[in-house]
């Protein structure tokens, strides 16, 4: 396997609304590291995840994208356009952005596409760490067939399946 560098992922649970299911932090953080490896990122890295409401994110929509409608998913790279890299003075970490998911709406696609909430929650983390990583699919439509490849390479590696689930017996009857 591929060596990376140390990777930081800070998860935040900023909204009321839906209880994250128990495994989704450790998804996540198998999610960022996998699209490391699948890019060659060797450095120390850092990624912020944070939950929000479908309310938070309309407004970050708006105000970021001047779009203002409810998204899935919204990404905050901190790399430049030049592909300078803003680094953590303390640590030396490369400090790769922001990543804002709407629960809310992410539980809306999962039913909708008929799969589980962690296998929509994967996709939208593999899909914002690309976005951090420069990737872009709104550019043109090869971009996006690139960008959608390396989404369903690395949900494949990891063995994110659309049946994919977390939730046991006994966690559904606590819930």
């Amino acid at each position: 396997m591929q060596q990376t560098g140390k990777l930081k992922v800070s998860i935040k649970n900023n909204q009321n609304n839906v209880k994250i299911p128990s495994g989704i932090r450790l998804l996540i953080r198998r999610c960022c590291h996998a699209v490391l490896i699948s890019e060659g990122f060797i450095k120390n890295a850092e990624v912020s995840v944070s939950f929000v409401s479908n309310q938070e994110i309309r407004q970050l929509n708006k105000t970021y994208r001047d779009k203002d409608s409810v998204t899935d998913v919204l990404s905050f790279p901190l790399t430049s356009a030049d592909g300078t890299q803003e680094i953590d003075t303390e640590t030396g970490y490369v400090l790769l952005g922001d990543v804002v998911i709407s629960i809310e709406t992410a539980m809306k696609q999962a039913n909708i596409y008929g799969h589980s909430l962690e296998r929509e929650i994967g996709y939208l983390t593999v899909h914002s760490m690309l976005h951090l990583l420069g990737y872009d699919h709104e550019t043109s439509p090869l971009d996006e067939r690139i960008m959608r490849e390396k989404e369903e390479s690395v949900l494949e590696k990891l063995g994110i399946s659309r049946e994919l689930t977390f939730v046991t017996p006994s966690e559904e009857s606590n819930s």
